[in-house]
Parts: C-alpha cells; structure tokens; sequence
C-alpha cells in the first residue's frame, strides 16, 4: 500500500509539472513521508494494545498484533528507503500533461477515472456546502452502525469443519459390557449406513469416554470425508451432527450425542458451551442433582439450546461399608489401618517399579478377582491391630446398599456438575449461553452456574473488548497528536473510524455470521485503514493550507490529487482479504470471519471516507484552526465553491 502511494505520487508530479523521474521522487518524498510515517504509526498504534491482554484472547491477538505490526514497519521501510531509488531509476520520463497508459485499454481506464474523480469532487464540493446537513447523515449512519453492532450475536471463535466428529455414548449404571458394545455398534451403523457421502471411517471405544470410565461408557471418534469430497452444505461437520442428533436420540437403550470438536482443544472438549452447576451454599448432592434434572428438562424444551447434557456418570448403585468406630478403637484398629486394607485389597494399591528387559513395570498389590466379586467377600478379609492380632472386617463394619455418584465434582471449593450444550442452528453461542443464565435463574435458591472452557473466555473478551477499543483508539489519538503537534487534526482522523466499522458490521450481519475474536480483530484492522485514507487526504489539505491557500481550495486539490492513491491502495487490500472472504475447507471458519470483516470496512469505509473526511476537516479547521481572517474564510469558502462549480460545469 505504501509503495503505491509513493508511485502514484511521483508518477502525478512527473505528468503535472514535468519534473524528471529523479526531480519527481525526492519532491514526492519532500510531500508524502509525514503520510506514510502517519500511516504507519495509526496502523501500529491500533495493534500495539492487543499484546497486553491477557487469557486465551491474548495469545489469538498476539499472533496478529506482531505480525501485522512488523509488516507495516516494513511496508513503511520499502516505501520510504527502496521505492523512490526504483522510480527514480524505472519510471520513463514523461512530457508535462502526459501519462502513461495513455492509449488503448489503460487510456480508456485513465479517461472513466479521470471522470468519475470529476464526479467525486463534485460531490464533495455538495457535502462542504451543506455541513450541517450531512453531520446529521454521518450521525444517523453511527447510530446505524451501533444498533447493527448490538444486533450481531455474540461467540467467543468461529465453528470450524475439522473433518471429525465425537460420539458419547452412555448406556443405564450398572449395564454390561456387551449392552454397552451393543449400543457403540448401533452408533457405528448409523454412520456408515445413514452418512455414507460424509463419512470415511468410524472408531469406537468402551470403557472411556469424556464423562468418565466405566463399563456403561463408550466413545466414538467419526472421520469425515475430505473437505474436498464435502462440498455441499449439507455435508458439512455440522449439518451431519445435526443429524446424527435427530437419529440418536431414537436410541432407547443408550444415550447417544454427535458432536463436534472446539475449535481450540485446549479450551474444551467439545464445541458450544460449558459451564458447570454449582451448589453453593451446601445443599447436598440430591438437591443439586435434582436441580439438574430441571435444568436439562427445561433445557430440552428451549427452541434455542441443543443437545445440553450432563458431562458426568450418573448416579448408581453403591455398596457403602459403615464402621463401627467405637467398636474398633477397643479392638485396637484405627480408621486408617481399615481403609488401608479395604483399599487394597479392591482398588488396589501402588507398590514399586522393577526393569523387565529394559523396561519399567509396576508393581499393584490386589486381592484376586474371585475373592471381590461379591459383598459377602468381605467377610473374608481380616485387619491387623495394634497388638499384630488379625480382627475380621466383618465384626467392625456392616454393609447396605445406597445410591450415589461414581464421581463427585468440586469446582472452584464448591460441589458441581458439568453440563454441555449448544445452540440452535442459527442461534449464537452468545444468545444460548444468555438463555442458560436464565434458566438457572429459576433454580432453587443457592444453585449457580459459572462458565469453563471457550464459554468462560467467550466472556472474558466479550468484557475485555470496549477496554480494546477505548485503547487503541486513544494510542491512535495520542500518536497522531505528536505527529502533527495538534489535537483537532487527529480528531479529523479518527472521525472516519466509525464509517469503517459500519462497514465491516454490516458485512457481517448480512452473512448471518458473529461478533467473535477474528471480527474484533477484523474491525481493528479497519480503523487503521479508514484513519489511513483520512490521513492522505488531510495530510495534503494541512500542507496546502501552510503554504498560503485557503480552507476550500486546499480541501479541494487534496481531494482531487489523493483519490487515486486512495482508491488503489483500497482495491490493492480488497484483493488481497477476498480470498479469505470466500474460503472453503480447513480453517475457513476463521478465515471468512476476518475476511468478511475487513472486506466490508475496507469497501464501505474507503467510499463514505473520502466523502466525510473532507467535511470532518472543514469543521475542525473552522472551529479549532487559526482564525486570523475568520469572515474572509467563510465568505471565500463560499465564493470558492461556486467558482469550482461553474469551473466544473464548464
């Protein structure tokens, strides 16, 4: 972008005053370096602050603040160091009046440009004589902007196709093994029966799962066909775990969920929402299972959520030993000796390493499994006491069966459950996780929720974000004001963001995609690159100004000698975002969301720019510029605009 600037500019200079190849670049450099310097520290500024924030949201910003920081130091480089030596050294020298690309197809273009700047600045001579009236256009299309802004359902990262999907299976506490494979081959059916145009392979596993091991659990790991091979939507990793829901929850003797993974693994283990159900002031493991039973009942009844369910083994049966403590401490025993042995002797206990060929093994020391398999096997084990006596089990404790869970959670001090889910299709993440808030609002008093995993740091940046903005725009401000020693120009500037930001929120609203990480990342991006095309056009406006003309004389030749800069170096960044905009396959989730972003702030934000920045400029001069001749100005600007005009028409 910056090496366009300079190449249009000396390429100007040699066509308007006939100035040599090597006259033309060191007087554009003389006029353009407080530009590109400007250019590079608006876009730097903008990135600057993503660095010091912190969380998953830090690391993503971190990634792209570096980045793009050092390639607009290195973009301002080239153009400041190598492009005038190239165009003072490439460029044919040209008559005064003449261009290159003066005939054929470029001449052609050069003509329909030269015609639609005509256009332009007349345009632009309409905005500046009416004010008032388009300070009104400019706040309506602000408070447009904000009420899209708040329109965009919120998410934390784009969904992503992995080519992968997981299937939970879980059948009743206390099933078989083989009940459990049963149901893990009907899972295996579906999928290469019912998705054969998606699906390339299936491998399932019983005994584990992400809710926990037993011998009632099962796990499925789905591969996908390449994305290649998946072009239509409906093939999608998502539309076939819509389906595979649809299809499993018909499964009577299992529980069965599809879904797919995060788009980062680290932050979870599957895509949507997590939190977890907390009991926060005591009140027991039945009251907090019952009240996520209400929780998953009125969840499933909810047009917005899908697929909530406990991450968690259910309750089942247990056989509870209750000792007799008084009885024991007389028969010399202590709890920890008894709970030494039971442990051992059922659970098993650590010993040792030992080499076996070169290899380190364990060493488990464990009743055998014909002496545990039933409660009356308690009767056989004896614990030795104080006196090396052996005392039977079975004369300190008795044993009943109850009802409890395998698993007992605890998060952040407190006991909880973890509950999983997601949201409709075409239902944010943002929007579902607001309507599980409000379904535990209803809960019994003293149960709470608190988010884990991509949903807790889905909060963290939505509340992390006005800090960012507020930010970069003030080290934005802050940098344009030691530039140029002046506050009102940097104001001129940064009043153009918003026009940017519309941009780039209407895009993404009329895609039906997300206000997430990339899209913030995206809006950035497009501040920096509206205050760019402002801080040409006032660049140019201040310089004519100091050197003797007028306010709408200078606003006038900056606006007709930078739209071609500005309209190139726009056209030369939309290309290069479309791609993403348009991507398919691997990762294009996140691709499309700073695709679409930057795209639309690009395009919206260039168009409208160069109509208000013109305006913005004139107002800040008029109110905050010097003001030696404050009624010749405002005469002059009028008598001005009607020369141009009949200059125009003529």
């Amino acid at each position: 972008d910056d090496a366009i600037v300079v190449v249009e500019n000396v390429e100007r200079l040699m066509s308007e005053e006939g100035l040599s190849p090597r006259e033309a670049a060191h007087k554009s450099m003389d006029q353009i370096t407080g530009a590109l310097v400007g250019i590079g520290l608006v876009l730097s500024a903008v990135f600057v602050p993503m660095t010091f924030l912190g969380g998953a949201t830090g690391v993503i910003y971190r990634q792209f603040s570096g980045t793009i920081v050092a390639a607009m130091g290195l973009s301002v480089l080239v153009a400041i160091v190598l492009t005038p030596a190239l165009c003072a050294t490439m460029l044919i020298p040209l008559h005064k009046g003449e261009h290159h690309g003066a005939r054929g197809f470029f001449g052609w273009f050069n003509r329909a440009f030269d015609y639609s700047g005509l256009l332009y600045q007349g345009g632009v001579r309409g905005i500046l004589a009416r004010p008032i009236r388009f300070v009104l256009v400019f706040l309506a299309l602000v408070a447009a902007m904000i009420l899209l802004f708040l329109r965009l359902p919120s998410a934390f990262l784009p969904a992503e196709d992995q080519g992968i999907l997981f299937a939970l299976i879980q059948t009743p506490p206390g099933a078989t093994q083989q009940r459990t494979l049963a149901s893990i081959a009907q899972v295996e059916k579906y999928f290469l029966e019912k998705e054969t145009q998606a699906v390339e392979s299936l491998f399932g596993i019983q005994g584990f799962s992400f809710a926990g091991s037993g011998q009632n659990t099962g796990l499925a790991f789905v591969k996908l066909k390449d994305w290649s091979e998946r072009t239509s939507p409906a093939l999608s990793a998502g539309a076939v775990a819509v389906r595979a829901m649809g299809a499993l929850m018909q499964f009577k003797d299992a529980r069965a969920f599809a879904f797919p993974p995060p788009p980062v693994p680290e932050l979870g283990r599957a895509n949507g929402y997590a939190f977890f159900l907390k009991d926060n002031i005591g009140l027991g493991h039945t009251a907090l299972l019952g009240a996520r039973n209400q929780l998953l009942g009125a969840a499933a009844q909810n047009k917005l959520l899908l697929n909530v369910r406990p991450n968690g083994m259910e309750d089942t049966p247990q056989l509870r030993v209750d000792v007799d403590i008084q009885k024991a401490a007389a028969l010399g025993l202590s709890m920890a000796d008894i709970n030494a042995t039971l442990a051992t002797a059922w659970g098993g206990s650590y010993i040792d390493d030992y080499l076996d060929r070169g290899r380190v093994k364990r060493v488990y020391l464990q009743s055998d499994a014909p002496f545990r398999m039933t409660p009356e096997d308690f009767d056989r084990w004896s614990v030795r006491n104080n006196k090396g006596e052996m005392t039977p089990v079975s004369s300190i404790a008795t044993t009943r069966w109850s009802y409890g869970s395998p698993r007992l959670e605890r998060y952040n001090g407190v006991s909880a459950m973890e509950i999983n889910g997601e949201a409709q299709p075409g239902v944010s993440t943002g929007e579902a996780m607001a309507e599980v808030e409000r379904l535990v609002a209803q809960l019994p008093p003293g149960i709470g929720i608190e988010w884990t995993g991509v949903s807790y740091q889905e909060r963290a940046a939505g509340a992390q974000a006005p800090l960012l903005y507020a930010l970069s725009l003030l080290v934005v401000f802050l940098c344009l004001a030691a530039l140029y020693e002046s506050w009102s120009i940097p104001t001129a500037v940064l009043m153009v963001a918003p026009l940017g930001v519309l941009g780039a929120v209407l895009a993404t609203w009329l895609r039906g995609m997300e206000r997430d990480v990339y899209f913030q990342v995206a809006m950035l991006t497009t501040v920096g690159l509206t205050s760019k095309n402002a801080i040409l056009i006032i660049e140019f406006a201040k310089a004519n100004l100091e050197s003797g003309l007028d306010l709408i004389t200078s606003i006038m030749n900056a606006v007709r000698d930078r739209m071609r800069p500005i309209v190139m170096t726009s056209l030369a960044f939309g290309l290069g975002v479309l791609p993403l905009a348009i991507a398919v396959g691997a990762g294009s989730g996140t691709q499309r969301a700073i695709g679409t972003g930057v795209l639309g702030g690009m395009a919206v934000g260039t168009f409208l720019g160069m109509f208000f920045t013109p305006l913005f400029f004139l107002m800040i001069q008029r109110l905050f510029g010097g003001r030696k001749k404050p009624d010749q100005t405002a005469v002059a600007g009028s008598s001005e605009l009607a020369a141009a005009g009949v200059q125009a028409h003529g």
